[in-house]
């Protein structure tokens, strides 16, 4: 692939007249031009073929799929370097996967899970660790409580219309999350938390847009856990497929090795072109690829204001992906299921889950190395890094078994020069109150796509899809074929993977917080001492009797 760093070409090439451009094009005339051929791009052209338009979509890389990346080999049969895990509520991505054929299969947690947490391994059942220490639960519950009811105030499709928008956006989850937890254990896991949830930091992130992101994911126990969560299943044979199977649907509409470094709507028709000098005209633009990648473009005219600042505020979360194989499932020998969290800051990874195929064959632990440690770990080799997580595998299994991987794969999202980094962009203090109205609104005949843009499961393969089809139907809508009313749609429940609701006991959902019960106890005890001072004085006659 040729990257877009030669923009004196590219600056070129846009001195061509008008004109010439329509001759050039001649034949690489479409309805719409779908800029991004991941799972957004490929959702909007193959619902805008379903239509009876004629889209074409332009992929800067040779394959499709985007932040997807099935790989298949002899060692692996197959994996999944990018995204691969879907659940309940995610109706539009497991849609596809049903009129593909593409089936699921849930993530392996029959076992118990492991805590490894100063130095010693804790097993636990369910989607969070267990404690005995009576003030570590009371702050663990207290911290998902408020998630959770901040989480409710926040629009799904609006977070800066929040009544506390303004409050919560000027502050980080770091900050946050020092307010509302009490103890050194509950502040460590809420950093993994955020780690694990959107491979960056604490500091890093707006309070707002993590509340919003928690929330329109269906909570923390929906985005968290893996049975009747957001990693319940995986794809039988990868999720790449899904992607591959439209991109087979579009057939020759689909321009592989192809960035696009120009899109040109002065005129009649909007002009795009590629650093190939290829050049392609259409009615209508969507752009389904992450919003820094926009600053590869040049627009003419150029972007309004907000959506020109917004692009250059937005960042990529750190993350690599890494796959660890063995001969044997030992750690279900040991009556574990493969999902351990590890609270070791010298540890690699922070959240492994079982990766062996359906079928018990291909054993293999998956883990996320995330954010600062990613950002650590990138200037090692991958044999560096493969040695570190077999080490500290092996700290949190207890056994030496951990030691003897027989293969290793991996994938540095960061590198990536037509993604920035996986999973998501993620919204820094006061960037989503300023700038989020411009995040989809259209900017003259281009539409956006792209999971960013979703209000459902953002970040994830659902969300993706929900963006891709919302974009199409705004230009359907604008074409005249459809209503306004039927651009935002709801989904059937999959009946495949059905959602329950998640059941809280009354204690979790009434026992105070720390910092309550500290008041609680504070007041109780003050109204003890006073009673007993005034009991004593009322004795000695210091009261006078009435």
């Amino acid at each position: 692939m040729r990257p877009c760093h030669d923009r004196s070409s590219c600056r070129q090439a846009g001195r061509t007249t008008k004109a010439s451009s329509r001759m050039t094009a001649s034949g690489n005339t479409y309805d719409v031009i779908v800029v991004g051929a991941g799972i957004s791009g490929l959702s909007a052209a193959k619902l805008l073929l379903e239509s009876g338009l004629r889209p074409v979509v332009l992929e800067a890389r040779d394959r499709v799929g985007g932040r997807t990346f099935t790989v298949r080999s002899k060692e692996t049969q197959w994996v999944d370097l990018g995204g691969a895990y879907v659940g309940p509520t995610q109706n539009r991505i497991l849609r596809l996967a049903k009129q593909y054929g593409v089936k699921t299969y849930k993530v392996n947690e029959q076992e118990a899970m492991v805590h490894y947490v100063n130095g010693k391994s804790y097993t636990y059942k369910g989607s969070f660790p267990s404690t005995w220490n009576p003030l570590v639960m009371l702050d663990y519950k207290s911290l998902f409580r408020t998630f959770d009811k901040m989480g409710k105030e926040i629009p799904s499709e609006a977070p800066w219309k929040a009544p506390h928008a303004e409050e919560w956006d000027q502050m980080s989850m770091q900050q946050l999350i020092d307010k509302i937890c009490w103890t050194r254990a509950v502040r460590r896991f809420a950093t993994l938390f955020v780690n694990v949830n959107v491979t960056s930091e604490p500091h890093e992130v707006s309070a707002l847009w993590f509340l919003w992101y928690i929330k329109q994911s269906g909570g923390t126990l929906r985005i968290f856990s893996t049975t009747n969560g957001g990693q319940e299943r995986k794809f039988v044979g990868g999720s790449g497929q899904i992607s591959e199977c439209m991109a087979k649907e579009l057939g020759d509409r689909v321009k592989l090795q192809s960035p696009v470094c120009r899109i040109d709507q002065s005129g009649d028709m909007v002009v795009v072109e590629t650093t190939d000098r290829q050049t392609y005209m259409a009615k209508y633009v969507i752009l389904a690829i992450p919003p820094c990648l926009h600053q590869k473009i040049h627009f003419n005219p150029e972007l309004p204001p907000l959506r020109n600042q917004l692009i250059n505020r937005v960042p990529m979360g750190s993350v690599i992906k890494c796959m660890v194989y063995y001969k044997e499932n030992f750690w279900r020998k040991k009556g574990l299921c493969g999902s351990m969290m590890i609270e070791e800051e010298g540890a690699p990874i922070g959240l492994t889950l079982d990766d062996t195929k359906p079928d018990g064959s291909v054993p293999a632990i998956m883990g996320f190395i995330l954010a600062r440690k990613c950002r650590r770990l990138c200037g090692l080799t991958k044999e560096e890094r493969f040695t570190k997580i077999c080490e500290s595998f092996s700290r949190a299994l207890d056994t030496e078994e951990a030691l003897h991987a027989i293969h290793y794969e991996e994938k540095n999202w960061c590198e990536e020069e037509y993604s920035g980094g996986c999973y998501t962009a993620y919204f820094p203090p006061g960037i989503l109150t300023q700038f989020g109205r411009a995040l989809r609104e259209p900017v003259g005949r281009l539409y956006f796509a792209g999971t960013e843009t979703a209000t459902v499961w953002s970040g994830y393969m659902e969300g993706a899809v929900q963006a891709g089809e919302r974009a199409a139907r705004e230009i359907l809508c604008t074409m005249g074929k459809i209503p306004r009313s039927q651009i935002w749609q709801t989904e059937p429940e999959s009946e495949e993977v059905p959602a329950r609701t998640f059941v809280t006991t009354f204690w979790d959902r009434n026992l105070p917080s720390v910092g309550g019960l500290v008041k609680f106890v504070g007041v109780s005890a003050f109204l003890s001492v006073a009673t007993v001072a005034g009991m004593i004085a009322y004795k000695k006659g210091l009261i006078p009797r009435c």
